[in-house]
């Protein structure tokens, strides 16, 4: 279902802009001619077939959805570094303050997905584009907030937030931050 959704995205993407950037200046410069040429037809019913089929695999994923019910979430890898949004962790005795680490990424999603989603504001549900776009920027600025801490030698990382901001558009930033710390065996 994905991947037709995929499909209708990019040939909406493909009608649109065809459509806009050679279309209207195809009918600029050769107003005198009331007939379409086939490939401005095309790239029409690209456009409009690509939100049609858009608009039915996400009402397919809705339906579908809401008969299955949630399963749990997928725990994390253990990793070498702990992570811990308190500034202690209890039976351990902090013996070293290594410094800030922070991980930071921006994350945009490409037009296709960002029509999805804006089809998904008008049927409702949540906008899983979004959610996985968040979802991946997080775990990539963990990723390099871990890394950095590996680096320093730390075996934990204390007092981790996550902050976030709109960048521009659709792309969001996401900073991952911390103490990193040595621990008592």
């Amino acid at each position: 279902m994905k991947i037709l959704r995929h499909i209708g995205s990019v040939a909406f993407v493909l009608g649109l802009f065809t459509a806009v950037f050679v279309g209207i200046p195809w009918h600029v410069m050769v107003a005198d001619n009331p007939v379409l040429p086939w490939w401005l037809r095309i790239a029409v019913f690209c456009l409009l077939g690509g939100i049609l089929v858009v608009l039915a695999t996400l009402a397919l994923e809705q339906l579908r959805n809401r008969k299955s019910a949630e399963g749990p979430l997928p725990t994390e890898a253990d990793s070498p570094v702990l992570l811990l949004n308190s500034p202690s962790l209890p039976g351990r005795e902090i013996t070293g303050i290594l410094g800030l680490v922070q991980g930071h990424t921006v994350f945009a999603i490409w037009l296709g997905k960002d029509l999805s989603a804006i089809v998904r504001l008008i049927l409702g549900g949540e906008l899983t584009e979004y959610t996985e776009m968040m979802g991946s920027a997080r775990t990539t600025a963990t990723r390099r907030m871990i890394s950095q801490a590996e680096e320093m030698g730390a075996d934990a990382i204390i007092n981790v937030r996550y902050m976030t901001t709109s960048v521009v558009g659709t792309a969001a930033e996401l900073f991952a931050y911390g103490t990193a710390v040595k621990l008592s065996e």
